[in-house]
């Protein structure tokens, strides 16, 4: 929302079941896009849209479990469902939707993925809400005269607390606790692994781009930072941020361990005068998601690596490096109040 604020003559809405930390000049509507008489009296309401970005997402409590579920499935499809349905309506002057999907798309939840995973590989044979939403999109394409694009991103970096799926915000909350514990901070996760990242900055970047160049109109496009990683390698420097010794690696699993550090949250959020003093608020299921993407309890060498040259042969040149950007974002949450420093 930052980066489309920024935007010259642009009119930015937001669409959210509560109210997020936006910029002033961003118009926020509280809609539940499950309830398909809330989409009808909250979006009608909203004219002249020419460009939807749709990044919503229904995950069930048992997170990764639920990547597989099909009633997850059937609510991801209907929310999109309810809103195409009301901008057919009020959105005469639509001319392009960009639908985030991530590196599921690969099949990354059921085992190794090729290295790098490239857009041009046939469809995963899995179920996936991502191919029920791509196909109602290009079934409704066909008779109206906008278009779409999908990016897929992986790892996202960002802000948001109290998401499902927010990985630098579960690192400085295991940091913290660690720290106030009196502990080395060691690295919790399991098999070495190469990865990839995707800022969100650069999301919102991307997404601009797709939407307003005719050359991207139809195409799926992995975004990514543009380099890779090792969790351990760079663990370190994640250490030397928050004044700590990274010590030796000991696999950890999160979601079962912190969720116990109520109290000791309790007492670093009074210190610091943190706007969250509940952690589970604070990280809902992303210590499920920090297992995950730490490589916990992994048989094989969770490799997970985006080719992102797609994009870039069709014009889009921005890149960061995935180190600096975990600590610009950590920075950002310090600032924010919500870890502190």
């Amino acid at each position: 929302m930052e980066h489309f604020s920024r935007i010259q003559d642009w009119q930015v809405t937001a669409v959210a079941r509560r109210t997020l930390p936006f910029p002033d000049s961003v118009r926020q509507l509280q809609i539940d896009l499950t309830d398909k008489s809330a989409c009808v009296e909250g979006l009608s309401a909203v004219r002249g849209v020419t460009h939807v970005l749709y990044t919503a997402l229904y995950e069930k409590p048992n997170l990764v479990a639920s990547w597989r579920d099909e009633e997850q499935m059937a609510t991801n499809l209907s929310m999109l469902r309810n809103v195409l349905d009301v901008l057919d309506r009020a959105a005469p002057e639509l001319r392009h939707i960009t639908l985030l999907q991530g590196a599921k798309a690969y099949g990354l939840h059921l085992g190794p993925t090729p290295v790098p995973c490239k857009e041009r590989v046939p469809r995963h044979p899995h179920k996936n809400f991502y191919w029920l939403q791509e196909d109602l999109l290009r079934e409704r394409k066909a008779h109206r005269g906008w278009t779409f694009s999908i990016l897929r991103p992986q790892l996202v970096l960002g802000t948001v607390a109290g998401t499902p799926m927010n990985i630098v915000l579960a690192i400085g909350a295991f940091a913290a606790i660690q720290r106030e514990l009196g502990r080395p901070l060691c690295f919790p996760g399991g098999a070495y692994g190469v990865y990839g990242a995707s800022d969100s900055r650069l999301i919102a970047k991307a997404a601009e781009f797709v939407g307003t160049h005719e050359i991207c109109g139809g195409e799926t496009y992995n975004i990514v930072n543009g380099d890779v990683f090792a969790w351990k390698d760079i663990w370190p420097g994640i250490a030397r941020h928050f004044g700590m010794e990274a010590g030796e690696p000991e696999p950890l699993c999160l979601a079962d361990a912190m969720p116990r550090h109520e109290e000791v949250w309790g007492r670093i959020a009074k210190r610091h005068a943190l706007k969250q003093t509940s952690l589970a608020k604070l990280l809902d299921r992303s210590w499920q998601f920090a297992d995950r993407a730490f490589g916990y309890g992994f048989e094989y060498p969770p490799h997970s690596v985006l080719d992102g040259l797609k994009l870039r042969s069709h014009g889009f040149n921005e890149f960061l490096d995935t180190e600096d950007a975990i600590a610009y974002w950590l920075r950002r949450l310090q600032e924010e109040q919500v870890l502190p420093h």
